[in-house]
């Protein structure tokens, strides 16, 4: 198949590291920002392309932080929540591990419980309207230090919604080393949640280093300079520690300067898990079926490798057995008609 593109937007699909409010769609944006004019954030889709222009990751993270102040109560959080399973729905997207900041929506006044509500009743609509199975990672945003992770924990563990599986760790890694995080995400472990944070994206390999000994990382967020340390490619290979890879976001964000030196194909080849993602696609212009035809041009894949890509995210996931069993399933089933 010299075209993959049909192929790949038609493959069932599962995502492990996509945010909350950076899958908002510009239409949606655009809404949220009209019904909060003094939010500064652009309410014409066309503008919010310009707005969407980072000149660095920090830029990214002020930009990103604009588009939070958009999202001021529930209805705003269960509408942008169910909007972002329909625009999944529409790419094949099966189960999606969604990022979530409570700390984010909170701060700004939003009631935990509201909040916790508002996500659950979207993730119930989604998957009986679209589809879509939504679960969630609560993540700490980084640059709001130790407060904003005592709050996340604090939800995370005393109001523990049905569909929350995972807790992170976002936003910038600059002057935010990982290990003061440590209490927080023993105690989100001891509760039952993975452990997901994002590690190595703008730093060096001794982050991730951190985030495996002081978070006791199941997956890694990114990852992108795990490359530069052959020792740790060959743990993060041995112990089948995925890594949750999004090309395009990289580039936006500055991490990598061009897709051809990104540092995929070094990842596989050293025989890591990889998993194919999409971050904040809205925001970077992508969708998780750009970044599947990205990582095939990459990795000089046809359709079964692109298919086998796929199936890594269902490995990867914290879904229960019987449900990866089915998803695996139903990608190869696709698979072999297509190739008919």
């Amino acid at each position: 198949m010299s075209d993959l593109a049909p192929f790949i937007a038609g493959l069932p699909k599962a995502e492990l590291h996509v945010h909350h409010v950076g899958s908002a769609s510009p239409r949606i944006v655009a809404e949220l920002a009209a019904r909060h004019p003094d939010s500064g954030v652009p309410s014409d889709p066309e503008a919010l392309a310009d707005f969407f222009t980072f000149r660095d990751f920090a830029h990214f993270i002020d930009v990103y932080l604009s588009v939070v102040d958009v999202i001021r109560d529930a209805e705003d959080v269960r509408l942008l929540t169910y909007e972002v399973a329909r625009d999944m729905a529409r790419q094949n997207i099966r189960y999606a591990e969604l990022t979530v900041t409570p700390y984010s929506s909170t701060r700004r006044g939003i009631p935990d419980a509201a909040f916790v509500e508002a996500i659950e009743d979207a993730r119930i609509a989604a998957e009986a309207d679209l589809g879509v199975r939504l679960r969630w990672c609560f993540d700490i945003p980084g640059e709001a230090g130790l407060t904003s992770a005592e709050e996340t924990e604090r939800i995370a563990t005393q109001l523990r919604p049905e569909g929350l599986v995972s807790f992170g760790l976002g936003g910038p890694e600059i002057g935010v080393p990982r290990p003061q995080f440590a209490p927080f995400f023993e105690r989100a472990i001891a509760a039952g949640l993975h452990s997901v944070p994002h590690a190595g994206e703008t730093t060096g390999p001794q982050t991730i280093w951190d985030a495996l000994t002081d978070l006791h990382a199941e997956r890694i967020g990114h990852g992108t300079s795990a490359v530069q340390d052959p020792k740790l490619l060959a743990h993060l290979a041995e112990h089948r520690i995925p890594l949750e890879v999004s090309p395009t976001s990289n580039i936006a964000t500055r991490a990598v300067a061009t897709l051809d030196e990104h540092p995929l194909k070094q990842m596989v080849d050293a025989g890591c898990l990889v998993t194919i993602n999409s971050d904040d696609p809205p925001m970077f212009g992508t969708d998780l079926n750009a970044e599947y035809a990205i990582a095939a041009r990459l990795l000089d894949l046809d359709a079964r490798g692109v298919a086998a890509l796929a199936k890594n995210a269902v490995e990867a996931s914290f879904m229960e057995a019987a449900d990866k069993k089915k998803l695996a399933a139903e990608i190869d089933g696709y698979t072999e008609a297509a190739l008919r």
